[in-house]
């Protein structure tokens, strides 16, 4: 069994999210794996996940029969692994270069995917954090980039796509496996002319014919993208329930009057963008969080990128401070619900930007006890904290402030130049 630094941070990981999660361990949601589109065909011999693993506890290590090694991986000396890509350099996250020590790519896997999204805030931060680090790849490392495609895979669980994205982009590399997800990070973003522009210049991404109809009618050659259908359906490449929804997303005049087609069996980003194209949307708030980030396109009402933004804000997939601009972007026409959330959010915020402290004293109790019912104290402390610390607040504000301050990234230089007020604080300040 292999327990170096990786090892050992993963274990953490493992642990608080068994901690935090309980029973519901046993509610596992859909993977990346299970809802991307099946945009590209899958090269022969090659796994659409990249490496497919059977359940295995996170303690546990594959033994190979009779203790003999490892079979040998070879690979050419001097390539750029794809397995190394990252966004993080180690002097930004404090890890080391040589981050998974003697681990298999097969073991490290096991961990990333045992993680479940339903965890504490900073383990989360952990675990994304070595997702996007740069690292010496393992020492079984192949060409194919296993470990990339398992990384990029939870990072869309994550519901972080920008991330996803930008490690695609920094593996540079235009291989059919990682297009496919790149593919879908443009369909929930709404870039997928760019994405579609990519695939039609490159026939080695081997385009699926409902990717290849799609991105066709795109481009606005429809008469294109009508012959690609009917050659697909004279050979037999798509299914009924594929060609039903590509025959009205080409013309969905001809389907007026008729009702609703069927909820699809395999619900995909591409799928999900045609049903919206022919004006039958299917809402993200069931659906695995990536599909969220739709919401946060301009053509969604405020509503819908209210609540979308909550909902990838709680799981750490969207930065605190495009929360507060969609929350600011105007005044609530309503009452109830998010809508007593948004105009307690606006009330503190124009308190705090008056530096006024009797105002914020007022408002910060109801702010709080808002982001508190919707699971947002995380997003509304590193909003606030470092102002709240300057401010001359005293008796409850200063205490609720003080209770803030502590779930920012400068909850240590809270906890020193805070003198407890009760026994309660002190252990907070000893912790």
């Amino acid at each position: 069994m292999w327990i170096d630094r990786a090892g050992r941070i993963l274990c953490i990981v493992l642990t608080g999210a068994a901690l935090a999660a309980g029973p519901a361990l046993a509610d596992k949601p859909l993977s990346a794996i299970d809802w991307l589109s099946q945009s590209v065909a899958t090269p022969a011999g090659m796994p659409e996940s990249g490496i497919t693993l059977p359940a295995l506890s996170p303690r546990e290590t594959a033994v190979t029969p009779g203790g003999l090694p490892p079979p040998i991986d070879v690979t050419v000396l001097g390539a750029q692994a794809p397995d190394a890509a990252g966004l993080l350099s180690p002097a930004t996250t404090g890890l080391p270069r040589a981050l998974w020590g003697p681990g298999q790519t097969a073991d490290i896997i096991r961990l990333i995917q045992t993680e479940r999204m339903e965890t504490l805030p900073a383990l989360r931060d952990l675990l994304l954090t070595l997702l996007l680090a740069e690292s010496d790849p393992p020492a079984d490392s192949g060409p194919r980039g296993t470990l990339l495609l398992a990384r990029v895979d939870r990072l869309l669980d994550m519901g972080a796509l920008d991330q996803a994205e930008a490690l695609l982009e920094a593996a540079g590399s235009r291989r059919p496996e990682l297009f496919r997800r790149a593919f879908d990070v443009a369909l929930l973003t709404g870039n997928e002319d760019r994405a579609c522009t990519q695939m039609l210049a490159a026939p080695e991404l081997a385009p699926t014919f409902p990717a290849r109809v799609f991105c066709l009618a795109r481009s606005g050659d429809w008469n294109a993208a009508a012959l690609t259908l009917r050659t697909a359906q004279a050979l037999g490449f798509v299914s009924e329930e594929e060609d039903a929804l590509l025959s009205r997303f080409l013309d969905p005049e001809l389907f007026e009057g008729e009702p609703p087609l069927p909820k699809p069996s395999r619900l995909s980003p591409l799928v999900w963008r045609m049903l919206e194209a022919i004006g039958e949307p299917l809402p993200t708030n069931t659906l695995p969080l990536a599909f969220a980030q739709a919401d946060l396109r301009e053509n969604a009402g405020w509503k819908a990128q209210i609540e979308a933004a909550e909902r990838l804000a709680r799981h750490g997939a969207l930065d605190a401070n495009r929360l507060l601009g969609i929350y600011s972007e105007r005044l609530p026409a309503a009452s109830g619900g998010v809508w007593d959330r948004v105009e307690a959010l606006q009330r503190f915020d124009t308190a705090i930007t008056a530096a006024d402290p009797g105002a914020v004293a007022a408002s910060l109790p109801g702010a709080w006890r808002a982001m508190a019912e919707a699971e947002l104290e995380v997003p509304f402390a590193a909003l606030y904290a470092d102002v709240l610390q300057r401010l001359p607040l005293t008796g409850e504000a200063a205490a609720l402030a003080f209770r803030v301050t502590l779930l920012s990234p400068n909850y240590e230089k809270a906890a020193v130049a805070r003198k407890p007020a009760d026994g309660y604080q002190a252990f907070l300040i000893g912790l």
